[in-house]
């Protein structure tokens, strides 16, 4: 749905993006992360027809960004990370002069309004005047224009930016909502637990260039050294349990704090299984154990330098 190969952007002196190859498949929530600075605006902004590469070319669903701008705006929705809203307007009106920006005829557009309203739980606004929304009110609002044509892909720029922990909550939900009804997703922030969520693919990007890129769990896999595994055992039986770990030559570390171990095993398979079973043949006794979860801020800060452009 998404493809971009060989993308590099400079301004004068400033190379925003660098070289970057991305595919970005049917269905897929893509998480775009990476620090203030790091290029995903611009990379976002050339998928949107909004600015021209300095050498590649990107496509989306199939359509060229440079060559068939048109084609690619049909059948995508761009959410940029400010935006503004126009006074003396409903929000009715508001999503009726984009519907006829779309040219979707009139006789259509007050069905398709009342539809998006109702997806992005803004039909008790309807009639309310644009400028008067909270903030929260407002990005749902930009959320419902950016599905007013019902494309097939979403570029959402930092959509929770700004926006009070329920407010962000309600849209972490509608992006649920939008994946279970097929759409492919880009989408960049910087609260990460958040994306963790509902991204089944990220990409993480410092200084315009792509440092890792394809499933998220593979990728926490991969930069952890394999899946880690949190097991509690019973008061005595601790010394004997990270000694049974470290000598099965199955673990890749083993790493002891009292009655808390965490193991990390490389390779595919049920992780907890293999830990519970090697515990349970010599004889140790378990309180607790879990898989370890996904904890992109700690992915991140390992792969990141912090350096900005």
């Amino acid at each position: 749905m998404i493809e971009i190969q060989g993308v590099t952007k400079i301004y004068k002196e400033l190379t925003a993006v660098k070289d970057l190859n991305l595919t970005i498949n049917k269905g897929d929530i893509f998480g775009f992360i990476g620090p203030n600075g790091a290029g995903k605006t611009t990379t976002i902004k050339i998928l949107a027809t909004l600015l021209k590469p300095t050498q590649g070319y990107a496509r989306v669903c199939g359509y060229n960004v440079l060559t068939q701008a048109d084609d690619v705006k049909r059948v995508m929705g761009y959410m940029p990370d400010s935006f503004g809203v126009y006074d003396d307007m409903r929000v009715w009106e508001y999503l009726d002069f984009f519907g006829a920006a779309y040219k979707i005829e009139k006789v259509r557009r007050h069905k398709i309004i009342d539809e998006v309203l109702a997806l992005t739980d803004l039909s008790h606004k309807k009639n309310d005047m644009v400028d008067a929304l909270s903030r929260g009110m407002k990005q749902r609002l930009c959320l419902a224009k950016t599905l007013i044509h019902d494309p097939q892909v979403l570029l959402l720029d930092e959509p929770a930016s700004g926006l009070d922990p329920r407010a962000r909550i309600e849209l972490r939900e509608l992006l649920k909502e939008l994946r279970n009804m097929g759409k492919t997703i880009l989408i960049s922030s910087h609260i990460l637990t958040e994306l963790a969520d509902f991204c089944n693919t990220i990409g993480i990007i410092e200084q315009g260039t792509l440092l890792y890129s394809g499933d998220i769990t593979a990728i926490t896999d991969r930069i952890r050294g394999g899946k880690v595994v949190e097991v509690r055992v019973r008061e005595g039986f601790e010394q004997k349990a990270e000694e049974v770990l470290l000598n099965s030559g199955k673990c890749a570390s083993v790493e002891r704090d009292g009655l808390d171990i965490r193991v990390t095993v490389a390779g595919e398979g049920p992780t907890t299984d293999l830990v519970s079973d090697l515990l349970f043949e010599a004889g140790i006794k378990i309180s607790s154990i879990k898989e370890q979860e996904i904890d992109l801020e700690d992915v991140f800060l390992q792969v990141t330098k912090g350096i900005v452009q």
